[in-house]
């Protein structure tokens, strides 16, 4: 009988539970995407890319720690294993873009409901429909 890895006892086990923070970057990225596709409120939407942003930021900032590894300093010692900083200076980058895209959202958002009435899309598109 076959035993999924993570129910297997041993070092299966400790390595899939090892890496507890890909599993959380997993569930927040469908929970984002769940939240984009399910629900018809704009606002909601915009919420659910800021949660897919966080995951994604999440994943690139663990790709980059490295175990063991220290700032990317050169030591006095000798050691040389360091962490690479390169995915935390872009997302970095990422974050400030994506508050840009938050607040142009939302902007847009407020622009919607004062045009049409509602923030849901179904309406919008109703009410698009039955404009000349």
């Amino acid at each position: 009988m076959h035993v999924p890895f993570f129910m297997a006892a041993g070092a299966g086990q400790t390595a899939a539970l090892g890496l507890w923070h890909y599993w959380v970057v997993i569930v927040l990225m469908m929970i984002g995407l769940y939240i984009v596709i399910a629900r018809e409120n704009l606002v909601k939407k915009v919420m659910g890319l800021n949660i897919f942003q966080v995951s994604v930021i999440m994943f690139y900032v663990a790709m980059g720690k490295v175990e063991g590894g220290s700032a990317p300093i050169f030591p006095m010692n000798g050691e040389l294993t360091y962490s690479n900083p390169l995915p935390h200076v872009l997302m970095l980058t990422a974050i400030v873009v994506g508050i840009a895209t938050t607040a142009l959202a939302l902007a847009l958002v407020v622009r919607i409901k004062e045009e049409y009435g509602t923030v849901e899309e179904d309406d919008i598109v109703d009410l698009d429909a039955e404009a000349p």
